[in-house]
């Protein structure tokens, strides 16, 4: 009797798991955003993935903005098609960054977008926008002035006289 056939054995590769998102409190943002590094892909950038109507009303120094998600006209959150793309104009693969957003929610997924796209050096901003605020850490406020309004033009003295 032969011996029964081989078996084929097809070992399957398992799929990579999706890579882990670290997140980190505001007040340890703070200091790697000061730690000085001779290498400027060591030094951390923040970016932040607030909406531009949010980011005009403050902002953290030096941060760049790229929205994850846009309000459409009927008032729904729509998610930036071309969010990684955007990003990978301003910043490197292997450059530090730090992602904050308001809350940390946004800037949770995006990170988890930049991670899967290879940037390899992401972490989220805990609590975002509002833990920062919260913490009495410095931001940018635009100061907003108002508009010109036109005055009636000041009489002269001769019209004081009449």
């Amino acid at each position: 009797m032969a011996p029964p056939p081989e078996e084929i054995r097809s070992e399957s590769v398992p799929a990579p798991a999706p890579a882990v998102v670290v997140t980190v409190d505001v007040l340890t943002v703070s200091e790697l955003k000061q730690q000085p590094q001779e290498d400027e892909k060591q030094v951390w950038k923040y970016l932040d993935v607030r909406t531009e109507e949010e980011m005009a009303k403050g902002h953290l120094h030096n941060s760049h903005n790229v929205p994850y998600m846009f309000i459409t006209p009927q008032g729904t959150r729509e998610k930036n098609p071309l969010f990684v793309e955007q990003v990978a104009s301003l910043f490197t693969t292997d450059q530090h960054i730090l992602v904050g957003c308001q809350s940390g929610k946004r800037s949770e997924l995006a990170c988890v977008d930049l991670l899967a796209a290879g940037f390899m050096n992401v972490k989220n901003v805990g609590g975002g926008y509002i833990a920062w605020v919260q913490n009495g850490l410095p931001t940018v406020v635009p100061v907003h002035t108002p508009a010109p309004t036109t005055a009636p033009p000041s009489p002269t003295p001769a019209e004081f006289a009449t």
